[in-house]
Parts: C-alpha cells; sequence; structure tokens
C-alpha cells in the first residue's frame, strides 16, 4: 500500500474526472492575464472572470478598448498557447467600472440588521 499522495499530483485528475479541468484552466487566464497579455496592456487591464469559455477584462478607457478590440485574435492566440489548449474561446472587453458586482458586495444590497436598519449607524 503506498502512502499519501500530494495534492498537486492526483488534483488534475480530479478536476478532469468532475469536468473541471478547462475551467480551472480558464481561471489560471484570469491569474497569468499580466503575463499573457504584457507589461503594457497590463497597466490598462485586468482579467475579471472565466465562464463558458469567455475571459471577461476589464479596460481603462475607451481608446484602449478600442485597441483591444483589434487585438483580440492575437490576445485569444496567446492566451491559448499559454494555456496549452484552446480553453478561451472569446474575451469579453468591459469598461472599468461597469462590471457586475456579486450580490451583498455593495451596502445597499446587505440583508436588514436585526433591529430593522441597514447596518450603518443611527440618523
Amino acid at each position: 500500500m503506498s502512502g499519501p499522495k500530494a495534492l498537486a499530483a492526483i488534483l488534475p485528475a480530479l478536476l478532469e474526472q468532475l469536468g473541471l479541468a478547462r475551467t480551472a484552466e480558464g481561471w489560471r487566464a484570469v491569474t497569468d492575464w499580466p503575463v499573457i497579455a504584457g507589461a503594457r496592456i497590463a497597466r490598462h487591464t485586468r482579467a475579471l472572470s472565466f465562464r463558458d469559455g469567455t475571459l471577461a477584462v476589464e479596460v481603462e478607457g475607451s481608446a484602449w478598448m478600442q485597441e483591444l478590440s483589434f487585438l483580440k485574435r492575437d490576445l485569444l492566440r496567446n492566451l491559448n498557447r499559454h494555456l496549452g489548449a484552446d480553453v478561451v474561446r472569446d474575451v469579453r472587453f468591459t469598461p472599468a467600472g461597469t462590471a457586475p458586482r456579486a450580490a451583498g458586495t455593495r451596502p445597499e444590497d446587505r440583508a436588514p440588521t436585526r433591529e430593522g436598519g441597514s447596518g450603518g449607524s443611527p440618523r
């Protein structure tokens, strides 16, 4: 009987078995975005999420949005080359500050406290 195995040794097979391998690779695109996009682009962008083959990237200003739309094909090729497989099918660029937030992240989205207030200080 062999001893315990390192998580790094079993995780890839487990993700594959659960059907999550491509999703995990896609999230690697989020974390590796600055390396993949390069320093010049990374200074003006931020990868936010990966879902259903689409990488969401927040972009600083409309001029950068336009420039990145011209570079999209090259970015997709670089992303998939970096990941070693055709994981990312699309890159969606959104203007900075307009990306939807998860529920509960804004104070007005939080549930009221037991006292019936919004959790803020009394007026």
